[in-house]
């Protein structure tokens, strides 16, 4: 139910705010819900471990048109660490919000860290190297403003090696749309865990020809924050993460 003490308005800006990918949201989501009259909150989904703590809200919107518009809040955080911020993520996709959720079920241990820490790095080569590459699923496009989507992936890219306009451009010209995960791992990374993920965003063209966008997500960064790196093709892409974890 919606907090009484708390206007739509002032929960809108509050999770505005908050999210760090806010940015993220397009042009008419944003416009839409400069309209809501009211709002009403529910706990969706949540995951507590020793080291993660998620939630997943879903705030629904009434809007001056009649209509509803939802936005799926994701917040997580260190699990029992209290010295962990907790971080929001905000999407108007429900399957973003979900692959968003997976990507930090495989960031973080939901076990008890190993003492060896040496031992701890063998294992994660060891089952690296026996892991056998899942079967990849069949590719079903859905025409979902894709072009949109496709800017807002390379919106996100802080490399400075992103796809350009030429990319850009082309991609204005997508109406159907496809992402897969191709590869999830935590490293060890300057003495830390760092979680890699590796999404593939392919497009169907208007032309009916296909092109793909290759998105890495990382917390190896220096404050452990999550980054986004995209690139023209695979091989660019794993390269990136091998150079990041100088494991992989």
């Amino acid at each position: 139910m919606s907090d009484p003490y708390e206007t739509t308005e002032q929960h809108l800006e509050r999770l505005l705010r908050c999210a760090l990918n806010s940015f993220d949201l397009s042009d008419t989501t944003v416009d839409r819900l400069g309209t809501a009259l009211a709002h009403s909150s529910a706990l969706h989904s949540s995951h507590h471990s020793a080291v993660l703590h998620r939630e997943t809200y879903r705030h629904t919107y009434l809007l001056t048109d009649g209509t509803a518009l939802t936005l799926w809040e994701l917040v997580h955080g260190g699990g029992r660490d209290p010295s962990v911020p907790r971080r929001h993520e905000l999407y108007d996709d429900e399957g973003e919000a979900q692959i968003a959720a997976a990507r930090l079920a495989g960031t973080f241990w939901d076990t008890p860290a190993f003492g060896d820490e040496g031992l701890r790095g063998d294992l994660d080569v060891l089952t690296l190297l026996m892991a056998v590459p899942p079967v990849p699923a069949p590719r079903v496009y859905a025409p979902d403003n894709s072009a949109d989507h496709a800017r807002r992936v390379l919106r996100r890219a802080e490399n400075t090696d992103r796809p350009g306009a030429d990319t850009a451009g082309l991609l204005r010209a997508a109406f159907a749309h496809h992402i897969t995960q191709i590869f999830g791992r935590q490293f060890r990374v300057d003495g830390r865990d760092a979680g890699f993920t590796l999404y593939e965003h392919a497009f169907l063209l208007l032309d009916g020809s296909e092109t793909s966008l290759w998105e890495v997500e990382h917390t190896a960064t220096p404050d452990g924050r999550h980054m986004c790196e995209v690139y023209g093709d695979e091989d660019t892409a794993r390269r990136a993460m091998e150079n990041r974890t100088r494991i992989c």
